[in-house]
């Protein structure tokens, strides 16, 4: 592929900045229900078992994994899911405007994962992978906000269920809503969308 081609392939379009933003918006609202629902299952569990915590932290980590499966652009994930962080820190919740920290981990962390495949590869593997990643960066974030105090062995343990989490309520939820949406074709303006529905 020549510089030019590949230059125009990672160039963001007016489309890509306004279905970012769409996806950020509507990852953030998902965010902001989750914050009653994984609080509560979150809670629990960590009543149980501190780490276990983890099992229910993936949702959070949903929109830089599908910002970048979607948009296929370098920056994506982190726009997405800063954005998706932006939505329920200014609706409210109880973490503020450090949820904007989090967000900018989070989308890192998918987005390394394209990186390091050069944003050319898009399937489950690699989704699932950007999930885990997500998980990682925010796990950092989290032992060092909040769980600094715990053992040891609870912080392995908890990288290790968050990962799970992410790789799944991310990765695997991200890949499948991208083919979801792609299969309607309103993601016909975009490579995530034209290779689905050439399948179809």
């Amino acid at each position: 592929m020549s510089s030019t081609s590949s230059t125009h392939r990672f160039t963001w379009r007016i489309v890509d900045i306004v279905v970012a933003a769409i996806l950020g918006v509507a990852c953030g609202l998902i965010f902001f229900a989750w914050n009653f629902v994984g609080d509560i299952a979150g809670d629990a569990l960590k009543l149980i078992f501190p780490p276990l915590k983890g099992l229910v932290g993936g949702m959070w980590l949903l929109g830089g994994v599908l910002g970048g499966l979607i948009i296929r652009k370098p920056g994506a994930a982190i726009f997405v899911e800063l954005v998706a962080a932006l939505v329920p820190a200014l609706i409210g919740n109880s973490w503020g405007v450090s949820t904007l920290l989090s967000g900018l981990l989070q989308g890192l962390g998918a987005e390394i994962v394209f990186a390091l495949f050069l944003y050319r590869v898009w399937k489950m593997p690699v989704a699932i992978l950007a999930g885990a990643g997500a998980a990682v960066l925010e796990w950092v974030y989290e032992i060092v906000t909040w769980y600094a105090g715990w053992t040891t062995v609870n912080k392995v343990l908890y990288l290790i269920l968050l990962a799970i989490s992410g790789a799944v309520l991310a990765g695997v939820l991200g890949r499948l809503i991208q083919r979801g949406l792609a299969g309607t074709g309103v993601l016909d303006r975009f490579e995530s969308g034209r290779e689905v529905r050439r399948l179809i």
